[in-house]
């Protein structure tokens, strides 16, 4: 395991339940970042949750304390528009089940939205976590990929996490509808755990799959992320997933910890035993 963390030079930080509950900043993600930089380990933060905007995240992450630019960010949207972009140039008219900041994010990219109208017939129909979803809109997505058009879908969650007293239906359940009323799966669904998020990073930073850490607290998105791509899976148990759950789990992660402050300090002795005297 040393070895493994001596090579590493990035790592991809899920968000809530890793650095952060809700509002609240763990007491160990300052330290942490701030050993990354000491280390020349850069970092970026990942998110499932296509509803806000990469500007919108940041902003967030800075009123929690955490200064950070747009290349140290990684949605499920961004690896969305990548998959289209790469593996179906072809498709540019999009109908969109997703927020503002979300289809902006789209429009930004180069693609038409199509307004809803049976007139107004795109190529594909992306679904996301669409806090703004009305019925009409609902309908117009299921007749477009009754009438065959290919459906993409950002992330697989069937709910958001809060803290609130709801129940916050995400895109994984949208999905579950339009394919009980059209009887058709998404052609395709990024986000965690797609492996295409961390193809993304290591894309956009020139690494090797051994170059990167995939640090979450979610066995089945986090975990299996990192296994699938061929990074290291590191669990932190300060989220959703515990000690027992990740001894039954199959595969297991390759490294478990109580929190970031023993990832630190694993990395800092792998790192400093690396460097030749």
């Amino acid at each position: 395991m040393k070895k493994r963390l001596s090579a590493i030079r990035h790592v991809a930080l899920d968000m809530d339940g890793t650095i952060y509950r809700g509002e609240t900043l763990f007491e160990t993600t300052e330290p942490f970042l701030a050993l990354l930089k000491e280390l020349r380990i850069s970092y970026t933060f990942l998110t499932n949750n296509p509803s806000k905007s990469a500007k919108d995240y940041l902003a967030h992450l800075r009123e929690i304390g955490i200064a950070a630019n747009e290349d140290q960010l990684y949605t499920s949207t961004q690896a969305t528009i990548e998959y289209l972009r790469n593996d179906c140039p072809q498709l540019k008219r999009l109908f969109v089940l997703g927020t503002s900041s979300m289809c902006a994010e789209f429009s930004a990219a180069g693609f038409t939205l199509v307004v809803d109208s049976p007139e107004a017939e795109p190529d594909a129909v992306v679904v996301g976590f669409d806090t703004t979803l009305t019925y009409p809109r609902l309908c117009r997505a299921a007749w477009w990929i009754s009438r065959d058009k290919p459906y993409f879908a950002t992330n697989p969650d069937r709910v958001c996490p809060t803290d609130q007293p709801t129940v916050m239906v995400d895109c994984g359940s949208i999905c579950a509808a339009l394919e009980a009323a059209t009887g058709k799966k998404p052609s395709a669904i990024l986000g965690k755990p797609d492996p295409a998020m961390i193809r993304g990073i290591l894309h956009r930073h020139n690494l090797h799959p051994h170059n990167l850490a995939m640090v979450g607290d979610r066995l089945y998105t986090d975990m299996e992320m990192a296994h699938r791509a061929g990074a290291l899976g590191v669990l932190v148990l300060t989220g959703e997933s515990q000690a027992e759950d990740a001894a039954q789990h199959s595969p297991a992660p390759d490294l478990v910890v109580a929190d970031l402050a023993e990832l630190g300090a694993r990395l800092r002795s792998a790192h400093r035993e690396s460097i030749p005297a």
